[in-house]
């Protein structure tokens, strides 16, 4: 008679926050706060890991961002970028062009991963609708095979893997198109990136998703919907941004899906994942982010993350 193995130590959720949570959706907007003030609070907050935000928010000279990181004990988890795939192959040399400048920047801040959001069908700003909501079989061909070639390039270039996330008004959202989009790509070249808000905004169950497709989650967002804004958004089928000026996106633990038992399932999967904080948010007061930053960090360390 063997002697049972022993349990596999749990994953590490390493906890961070991004300038999405200070109100930062553009490189450059003057209803956002100035870089300097994101650094100087996401630090004294008490995280120690960072994303990049938008390109061309932070400095982007390697050597700078690096000192400025560097002085406030901070590191950079990720980078992002936002894609057009669908659109077929005479879209990658621009898309190429925008995703190597960020993925240069992420390497060099010792960052192992790329954000992949696709495009959005819905103007950021205006809310106007861009393109048809639903894609076609062919677009779909093209949206998979693109991110497979992105993630082959992204990690043969620069060191990096891809986890694509999904977003409310993008073709990437819900549980059928998460689906769908994933056994369509190369498990080895396309990760996940679960923003638990985003995924709960449309429909989805984190906790179903990571218990489903767990091996594909290589990255998480934190993130809640208030439930009642939500269903308002629903029905009157309210676009992503307007709905963010409702207040759709909340504090913590203030909404929904529960941290607790998504960063329960997380743990299970026995990897070390990052646990971005971010609270959408634009445009809001510049007062206003830290605060609930501070508190944010305090629920989540209640949980154990």
């Amino acid at each position: 008679m063997t002697a049972a193995s022993p349990a596999p130590a749990p994953g590490r959720i390493r906890v961070g926050s991004a300038p999405d949570s200070w109100g930062v959706w553009f490189p450059d907007d003057p209803q956002q706060v100035p870089w300097q003030r994101f650094l100087d609070e996401v630090a004294e907050a008490g995280y120690e890991w960072i994303e990049l935000g938008p390109y061309g928010y932070l400095p982007t000279d390697p050597a700078r961002l690096a000192e400025e990181v560097g002085r406030r004990k901070l590191k950079v988890s990720a980078g992002t970028v936002f894609t057009a795939l669908h659109r077929g192959p005479g879209v990658w040399d621009a898309t190429w062009e925008h995703v190597s400048q960020v993925a240069a920047l992420t390497q060099a801040m010792g960052a192992r991963h790329l954000v992949v959001i696709p495009s959005f069908w819905r103007d950021d700003k205006t809310a106007e609708l861009i393109e048809p909501p639903r894609l076609t079989a062919e677009q779909w061909r093209d949206l998979s095979t693109g991110m497979e070639r992105l993630g082959r390039e992204v990690r043969e270039r620069f060191g990096l893997d891809i986890v694509v996330h999904p977003h409310a008004d993008t073709h990437i959202d819900g549980e059928e198109n998460v689906a769908r989009f994933l056994d369509a790509t190369d498990p080895d070249l396309v990760g996940l990136c679960l923003d638990t808000g985003h995924y709960a905004y449309c429909g989805g169950d984190s906790v179903k998703l990571i218990e489903t497709y767990g091996e594909r989650i290589g990255y998480l967002h934190l993130k809640q919907v208030d439930p009642e804004i939500l269903a308002d958004v629903v029905k009157n089928e309210v676009p992503f941004g307007p709905a963010v000026q409702r207040g759709v996106m909340c504090e913590p633990p203030h909404g929904v899906p529960a941290l607790e038992p998504v960063l329960a399932a997380a743990r299970k999967l026995d990897v070390d994942l990052f646990a971005i904080v971010e609270q959408d948010m634009y445009p809001c007061p510049p007062d206003k982010p830290f605060p609930i930053a501070q508190r944010t960090r305090r629920f989540l360390r209640s949980c154990g993350a």
